[in-house]
This record gives structure tokens, C-alpha cells and sequence, in this order.
């Protein structure tokens, strides 16, 4: 898993390759295999591989979208949010369950918010997404996950660059020491 988590990079530049119906199907199995709190599972998800409807959702924000525009794939990660008052973290955790899975699987991905961020139109990036899929109420749109074969290499996390001035031990202030300097 650490190697898994060394490797994933955020990949904005992707080949013109399809993705094999196979990897998809796996890619919905980690989807649907997201915990989620007290098992409620408010997400639902909605596979994109139309290259036109991909171009329309790549300017669902003013910016940063752009790039989904040449992805093989798009999941949109949707929650009833009336099912569950934690459907933003549940809906976060199976974001990233699946940008693991795509990893592990040979693709690049990269998170896209939309909740809480604006379509240039002036309206919140979450109903223009809600209008162009026909997505009901009440239903919320948390992220998109753009995913493909990536055109773009970048290597690797380091253990050298983790920042273990963030972790505390038993206490805020009193830091965590690495392994083999003792506590």
C-alpha cells in the first residue's frame, strides 16, 4: 500500500487511449467497496466516456476543470445528501479509493472539485454539473475523478520530503520521532 501511495501523482495530461471495459469494471468495484459511516453508502456515481459530454463537465469551473477534457474517463461522485449528514466525507473517501485503484491499475488520475466551487456563468459548478447530467434533487455533486493512461511522468513521493513535523505524539507540540530515534 505505501508503495502505492509513493507512486499515485495527480495526472493531468493522458493519452488518446480508451480504457478496457475490464479496468472500468474494477474501477466501480473499489467504487462500490467505499466505506462509508454507518454503512449508509449516500454516494452514487456516473461513469463518463463520451468525449463531448467530458469537454462540457471540463468547464463545470472557472478553472482548473480543463484538463478532464482529454481524460479516456470521468466519474462524477454524487451523493443524496439527505441520506446521510456525512455524504462530503463518505463521497471524499470513495474519491480517493478510486484514484488508489486507478494507480494500481496502470492509469493516472486527478481529483476535480466541485462542491462549493462556481461555473463561470456565476452559478455553483455543482448545479450546471446537476443540469447537464440530469441529476435530481437532492442530490450534491462532490468531486469529479478524471482518469486515463498518462501522457505525463512524474516521479515519485520520497520518504526524505513527509513532513513528520506534522505528526504529535500523545500530546500537540511534542513531535513524533522516526522510527529507530525513539520516542
Amino acid at each position: 500500500m505505501l508503495n502505492l501511495l509513493f507512486k499515485r501523482r495527480s495526472i493531468r495530461k493522458y493519452q488518446e487511449k480508451p480504457i478496457e471495459g475490464e479496468k472500468i469494471q474494477e474501477l466501480i468495484k473499489a467504487l462500490l467497496l467505499s466505506p462509508s459511516s454507518r454503512n449508509i453508502k449516500p454516494w452514487e456515481f456516473i461513469v463518463i466516456d463520451d468525449r463531448e459530454l467530458l469537454k462540457q463537465l471540463a468547464s463545470s469551473k472557472s478553472s482548473s476543470a480543463a484538463f478532464l477534457s482529454g481524460a479516456a474517463l470521468g466519474i462524477v461522485i454524487i451523493a443524496d445528501s439527505q441520506k446521510s449528514d456525512v455524504w462530503v466525507e463518505d463521497c471524499s473517501i470513495a474519491s480517493i479509493i478510486l484514484q488508489l485503484m486507478a494507480e494500481s491499475l496502470g492509469l493516472g488520475s486527478c481529483w476535480i472539485q466541485i462542491r462549493e466551487r462556481w461555473h463561470e456563468s456565476g452559478q455553483r459548478a455543482g448545479d450546471y454539473i446537476k443540469k447537464l447530467l440530469n441529476i435530481p434533487e437532492p442530490y450534491q455533486v462532490e468531486s469529479i475523478i478524471a482518469i486515463g493512461y498518462p501522457a505525463e511522468n512524474k516521479s515519485p513521493h520520497s520518504e526524505s520530503e513527509l513532513p513528520y513535523y506534522k505528526v504529535h505524539f500523545n500530546d500537540f507540540g511534542k513531535a513524533y520521532k522516526i522510527s529507530g530515534q525513539g520516542r
